[in-house]
């Protein structure tokens, strides 16, 4: 269990950008057996949340948002032991960034997110070529695609890329995700019946 304490002295050193008391509270947990679930969704992705609002208040610098962010993707290390052990069912998901986005994180605790529920994720990556993509949809012909999107100025992108995913893979369910979300957007995507938003990783346990 990740009490509001853990999880206030655990943000305070992560913004101090200690890396090392941040590993040491991650260990314990794991060492007491706590779901990698629940790391993800009340400790790594609500720390974030809480990082970007800061930045986005300029009550920390941009500088120190890039640390927390580095500081939790090796972090997020530390689990895979744990993660990797589930049971699979045979379903593929490729995790993908919009086009010119380079905020990959989110992306890359989705794609785990999957493997803890035993699907088969592909995580691409940031800034991942529409062309590449495509062809790597060929090759592995997945179940589901999701698109993470961070930066609300590239909704258009990711509205290209959607209208052209339907048009190439048209039995392909798609999910889209991301704090841009968080400024508008969902509307360009409600009339398609095959694509589905979420918020935050807790919406994502309950549509997987």
């Amino acid at each position: 269990m990740i009490t509001e304490y853990i999880y206030q002295e655990y943000l305070k050193t992560l913004l101090q950008g200690d890396r090392n008391k941040c590993r040491n509270t991650i260990q314990e947990l794991l060492n007491n057996n706590i779901e990698v679930r629940i790391l993800y969704e009340n400790l790594f992705s609500r720390s974030l949340y809480d990082v970007g609002y800061l930045w986005e208040k300029n009550k920390i610098s941009v500088a120190i948002e890039h640390l927390c962010t580095a500081i939790t993707e090796s972090l997020i290390t530390m689990t895979y032991p744990y993660l990797f052990s589930a049971k699979h069912n045979g379903k593929k998901v490729v995790v993908t960034c919009t086009p010119g986005e380079f905020h990959q994180i989110g992306a890359r605790m989705v794609a785990d997110f999957f493997e803890i529920y035993g699907w088969d994720s592909y995580f691409l990556g940031a800034n991942t070529p529409e062309t590449v993509l495509y062809n790597y949809i060929d090759d592995t012909k997945p179940d589901l695609i999701a698109i993470s999107i961070s930066v609300n100025f590239n909704m258009h992108i990711l509205e290209k890329l959607v209208i052209n995913i339907n048009q190439k893979f048209p039995n392909l369910e798609i999910l889209l995700g991301g704090q841009a979300f968080r400024w508008g957007g969902q509307e360009i995507f409600q009339q398609n019946p095959r694509i589905k938003i979420l918020e935050n990783l807790s919406q994502l346990s309950n549509n997987i």
